[in-house]
């Protein structure tokens, strides 16, 4: 069966489907012929923007986890993809109690929603790389220990943790993919809070100078038709249930070449190099790359765009665009 053939008229609801990589799934399942509900509570400083949705068909929902009536939108559904998510660390710090409303309460209202509404649905929960902490060997794999190293990644694994108990005691298909940094368009450039990347783009496209925050650290980057296509063959392969899976990206690169490959990919700019700031250094987990070999095996993925095609694509996009995404 082919990928269209599967999702054709699939009922599918996206949490957080206004959002950078929700919004992502919405017009990949929309291009399938899935029938695809964006339920997003739209809030500041989130990545959530109505425009990118715009030529997906999805149904936009304002609708908040916390606290809204979920009923009426998790009827009869095929799949959720469980985008929605506070990712602010310093944020999580600051107001650990809206972090854990939004990452972990909020998670229990939906599986309960779904329990009455949507028993079969498969579900597929965005989850992080942030809960193995400061990495005690790289390249990190799924065995590593979990060290949270601040609220967010302490609220982001209970959340996790709530949707695979789902599947151990309901026998419900949940996969959970632990994300590293993900980029491309729509992407939050209005600022940093969602990835430092954004704020690089913004100041790349404003002709403004890339900060680099140390610089050595190492990353790996997996753009958004990569992350995309993991979280469909996730849903699509039933020997994923149960799981929670890293997912990297490209090979991993220091934030200084980083700097200079998106420099590059622009055509032009400059960095400056800094110290981290004294709030962020206690919640910095230094160099971190996936090991993602056990998804890969699953499902046969592995990234398809390159750094520097990636990068080139995200800027290419935002370049008409910057003005609405400020």
């Amino acid at each position: 069966m082919s990928r269209a053939e599967f999702w054709r008229g699939k009922r599918v609801l996206v949490t957080g489907g206004a959002g950078f990589l929700g919004s992502g799934l919405c017009h990949a399942l929309g291009a399938l012929g899935a029938e695809v509900t964006a339920l997003d509570a739209m809030l500041d400083g989130s990545g959530a923007h109505e425009a990118n949705l715009e030529g997906s068909g999805a149904t936009l929902v304002t609708a908040d986890l916390r606290d809204a009536e979920l009923a009426p939108h998790v009827q009869n559904l095929d799949a959720v993809f469980n985008m929605a998510a506070y990712t602010s660390h310093a944020g999580s710090m600051a107001d650990p109690f809206s972090d854990l409303a939004i990452n972990a309460t909020a998670q229990l209202r939906l599986i309960t929603a779904l329990r009455e509404s949507s028993p079969d649905a498969v579900v597929v929960h965005a989850s992080t790389r942030q809960f193995y902490g400061t990495p005690r060997y790289l390249p990190v794999d799924e065995a590593h220990p979990l060290s949270p190293p601040d609220a967010n990644g302490v609220s982001k694994l209970a959340g996790e943790q709530y949707w695979l108990l789902e599947h151990k005691v309901r026998g419900r298909r949940v996969v959970s993919l632990r994300l590293t940094n993900c980029y491309g368009p729509r992407l939050r450039v209005k600022d940093a809070r969602q990835t430092f990347l954004g704020i690089w783009f913004r100041r790349l496209l404003e002709g403004e100078p890339i900060e680099v925050w140390g610089g050595a650290q190492l990353r790996d980057l997996a753009y958004l038709d990569d992350v995309v296509d993991a979280f469909l063959l996730a849903a699509e392969t039933p020997r994923c249930a149960g799981f929670a899976y890293n997912l990297g990206g490209a090979p991993p690169v220091s934030l200084f070449k980083l700097a200079e490959a998106a420099i590059a990919a622009h055509g032009g700019g400059r960095l400056i190099a800094k110290e981290f700031p004294a709030d962020r250094v206690a919640i910095d987990i230094g160099s971190y790359y996936a090991d993602d070999g056990a998804f890969r095996a699953t499902t046969g993925w592995e990234p398809k765009v390159s750094l520097p095609e990636g990068l080139r694509r995200s800027l290419d996009w935002f370049r008409p665009r910057l003005s609405t995404y400020l």
